[in-house]
């Protein structure tokens, strides 16, 4: 027989629960047009581009579906502002403690893009030698495609062996600007 005093909705089961992954975000303006930034308490989880904030926001909720989201402006402003300075001046850099999610392989090619500094590109193959004599290309551009915490984790940088650019999740023309940037920088 089922007691049906345990079917009731207990008030405390609609509460967040503790181990719950809870991400603040904010998205705000920026030259390359919109920026939302989402960090966890372990750190910066995601940095997104694009032209909609609405769009961003769904793409954050997509790659981080059993968390919480939370709009919370206060909580990410100080890493926002470490964003936007840095797009208006990429020779400062762009230090921000990460919580990077991802394989073992895509953190080992995230770590190695991490390396590489403003200014200089590497070549999806070069990238790949860096990781392992059989590490191939295409692995490593899909671990750059796969880069939630754009420009901290420095994707744009890696380019076709020709030197063309190639595949960059936000737009071949952001990538074209953020090389340029860093380049003059």
């Amino acid at each position: 027989m089922i007691n049906t005093g345990t079917l009731r909705s207990d008030p405390q089961e609609n509460t967040v629960p503790a181990t719950a992954d809870v991400l603040s975000y904010a998205v705000t303006n920026c030259e390359l047009g919109k920026v939302l930034v989402a960090r966890s308490p372990k750190g910066v989880c995601s940095i997104l581009l694009g032209d909609d904030a609405e769009v961003l926001v769904e793409d954050l909720a997509g790659r981080f579906p059993q968390a919480i989201l939370v709009p919370n402006e206060p909580a990410v402003k100080d890493d926002v502002a470490g964003v936007l300075g840095y797009l208006a001046k990429p020779s400062g850099g762009l230090q921000l403690t990460l919580d990077m999610r991802g394989t073992p392989f895509q953190r080992r090619v995230w770590e190695k893009l991490r390396a590489i500094p403003a200014g200089r590109t590497v070549s999806y193959t070069e990238l790949a030698g860096w990781l392992s004599p059989l590490s191939h290309p295409r692995a490593v551009a899909t671990a750059c495609a796969a880069n939630p915490v754009a420009l901290a984790i420095p994707c744009h940088r890696v380019v076709r062996g020709n030197g063309a650019l190639a595949g960059y999740r936000w737009g071949i023309e952001r990538k074209r600007i953020l090389i340029e940037k860093e380049a003059r920088a």
